[in-house]
């Protein structure tokens, strides 16, 4: 059972259902919970389970994850910190959704800050290809020598850049975006077993939502097999997507 792993990947999306009697379809929410411990040669198999849920509020989330204990990598939705406050779970941001906050900046035009911030981030995906494969506690031991001190000096210096910016501007945002979830963001350095991005199993989710639905004769909305999360062993893979690929 996933719920049972110490440690999940969480994403959800869009997915188009069919509305029985309507003759149209309306939207729904598929969520999307991984797990994957090759990274650090963890020996249990990777897996991933969907299930439906008519919207995004936080309450599904609870239901779907109720018992689990570990750590859950996530991107910023709002739900996932109120999953955390209940107290068993721990949240690992992505960094790739930080960053991509950064680069959409660098990218539209001359954006000298948004650039330093991206070559700052880039170090920290170098560390990660270095220890890609090897041990928990080896990625622990090198995070803890070569990205503590990165991560240390990219929030000095990230406050400090704030505090030169107008507040209203899009670069604001995206370092008060970071800073909001530094915490999260850095949890990888302490924990060898956490990656610092979660895209590979959002692509995942993202993969279902483009795949259209089947006419359901029960009236239920029908995006496959099961709209039960966590029924089918962890070995296996709900919906669509089979194997998942390793992250960092």
């Amino acid at each position: 059972m996933l719920r049972e792993r110490s440690k999940l990947f969480a994403d959800e999306t869009t997915v188009p259902v069919l509305d029985p009697g309507r003759g149209r379809t309306k939207t729904g929410q598929l969520w999307a919970y991984a797990a994957d411990d090759r990274p650090w040669g963890g020996l249990d198999p990777p897996g991933i389970a969907y299930v439906y849920a008519p919207d995004r509020k936080a309450e599904r989330l609870f239901s779907h994850l109720a018992g689990f204990k570990g750590v859950l990598q996530v991107d910023g939705y709002n739900a996932y910190p109120k999953l955390a406050q209940r107290g068993q779970v721990e949240l690992a941001f992505c960094w790739v959704h930080m960053r991509r906050n950064f680069y959409e900046l660098a990218t539209a035009g001359p954006a000298p800050i948004a650039s330093e911030a991206l070559k700052h981030i880039a170090a920290f995906y170098a560390i990660e290809k270095e220890i890609r494969g090897r041990s928990a506690e080896e990625r622990r031991l090198v995070r803890q020598q070569k990205s503590r001190p990165l991560a240390d000096a990219f929030e000095v210096w990230l406050c400090a850049k704030l505090a030169l910016i107008s507040q209203k501007i899009k670069l604001a945002e995206a370092i008060r975006y970071a800073l909001s979830r530094w915490q999260g963001l850095t949890r990888f350095i302490d924990d060898g077993r956490t990656t610092i991005r979660s895209n590979d199993q959002s692509v995942a989710s993202s993969s279902v939502a483009r795949t259209r639905c089947l006419p359901d004769p029960t009236g239920a909305p029908n995006i496959g097999p099961s709209s039960q999360p966590w029924s089918r062993p962890a070995s296996s893979t709900t919906l669509i997507r089979s194997p998942i690929s390793p992250t960092s």
